[in-house]
């Protein structure tokens, strides 16, 4: 039988959206996962960002489509007692990504953040639990910012180091960054990233260790010193981070493009309650999945002791390659190469199964394990999971499914690592 004839598509209009730039009055309603506030506008949700919970605004509208518009407030008419005078107006209606709720007092926007984890618990995965978002060490008292390690920069047409304006592939200049450690700060300054005309597009990565080890700048994946580009092959080109928990200070070599927690107080809180959660480790076999550099997996090293095992899968070749050099002395480590759902499945590169595991600690992306990942954790048999979770539908979404293997949330932490942002870290631990 002959397939029927597809019509040709529809050209796309280039007309412009006469709603989008359109000034509408709203009354704002609660928070949203994604950084913005819920109102409606004739029967239409907007998501409206830059703005607070029961606040009268004028907003702009930014996009529309069929199921929800998106907006920003542009004026307040009715403020809310949480709103404060913005920690940086770059980041404000208009601007770049990354300080969305710089408006927002700092304990209104732990109760925001513990707000959508809640509903998120709620919805997904249909837990009634009370959340609380602690703060990090020093964040109070540095009004929630200087407390980002590493900075990710690019240059615009002009050539001035700036940031992308938010949901676009535009850059806003900037001439400072406030949520930048001193170290970074410094290092800005010295090397002239925002006086310097850089290479139009040119990509600028600043890198400086919470301990105060040396810093380091790359241009376009160059190391960078002095104000000239370093291309010897055997420039130094990672860092050296120190993380305090467990009893114990672990020494990392990391990558200067690598993954690392990019709050200065996040490498020993979060490896601090990872090892509260996962309990006595001593001779026990550890699944350490997601496993980056080895943040975990070096101090999960130690906890297990010379009889115990801790097995490590990391799917990025470059992260492999630090933790092994992190982990070089320590027998009991194993170290696999490969994306974490097809090794649980077949194996690594070489074939090698991670075998059993008492306890698995997972820190996924912020997709999530998903799944088939939570499905090979499960016939694992591990008696605790410890999921390290920097989106919360993300994380609700897979302690629904753990919870369809018998495994039940037995405790909630969460973390506010990245003040200014709706960005909030987790660390949930699951019994069964």
């Amino acid at each position: 039988m002959p397939r029927p004839r597809r019509s040709a598509p529809r050209p796309r209009s280039t007309a412009p959206d006469p709603e989008v730039g359109r000034e509408v009055e709203l009354e704002i309603g609660p928070v949203a996962h994604g950084g913005h506030c819920v109102a409606r506008l004739d029967g239409r949700v907007v998501f409206v960002r830059h703005t607070l919970p029961g606040e009268r605004v004028r907003a702009r509208v930014t996009e529309t489509g069929s199921r929800f518009w998106r907006a920003d407030a542009v004026e307040v008419l009715e403020a809310s007692p949480d709103r404060v005078p913005s920690a940086w107006p770059a980041a404000g209606p208009g601007g770049v990504g990354g300080g969305e709720l710089a408006h927002v007092s700092l304990p209104a926007q732990r109760r925001w953040k513990a707000a959508v984890l809640a509903e998120q618990l709620q919805r997904l995965a249909k837990l009634e639990r009370e959340v609380e978002v602690e703060a990090a060490p020093g964040d109070d008292e540095r009004g929630g910012l200087g407390y980002r390690t590493r900075v990710d920069l690019v240059a615009d047409a002009d050539g001035r180091a700036g940031m992308r304006r938010f949901r676009s592939h535009d850059v806003v200049p900037l001439d400072g960054m406030p949520l930048a450690s001193e170290a970074v700060a410094a290092l800005a300054d010295a090397e002239d990233v925002w006086t310097r005309r850089w290479r139009p597009g040119a990509r600028l990565e600043l890198v400086a260790p919470a301990d105060g080890g040396d810093a380091l700048l790359l241009v376009d994946d160059v190391p960078w010193r002095r104000g000239r580009g370093d291309t010897r092959p055997n420039a130094r080109r990672s860092v050296t981070e120190t993380v305090r928990a467990g009893g114990g200070e672990h020494r990392y070599r990391v990558a200067a493009e690598g993954f690392w927690q990019v709050h200065r107080a996040a490498p020993d809180l979060l490896t601090g309650a990872v090892l509260d959660a996962a309990g006595d480790l001593d001779g026990a076999t550890v699944l350490d999945l997601y496993s980056g550099a080895g943040l975990f997996t070096v101090p999960l090293a130690a906890a297990v002791g010379g009889s115990g095992r801790v097995v490590a899968v990391e799917g990025d070749a470059r992260a492999v390659k630090d933790a092994r050099r992190n982990a070089h002395d320590l027998p009991q480590v194993e170290l696999h190469l490969g994306a974490v759902d097809r090794v649980l499945a077949d194996g690594d590169a070489s074939g090698s199964d991670v075998g059993a595991a008492d306890v698995v600690v997972l820190d996924p992306p912020r997709a999530g394990a998903g799944r088939s990942v939570v499905d090979a954790i499960a016939a694992r048999g591990p008696r605790r999971v410890v999921y390290v979770a920097c989106d919360p539908a993300a994380l609700a979404r897979d302690i629904a499914y753990l919870a369809g293997h018998g495994y039940e949330l037995a405790g909630l932490r969460a973390f506010d690592l990245f003040p200014m942002t709706h960005h909030v870290e987790a660390v949930a631990v699951l019994d069964r």
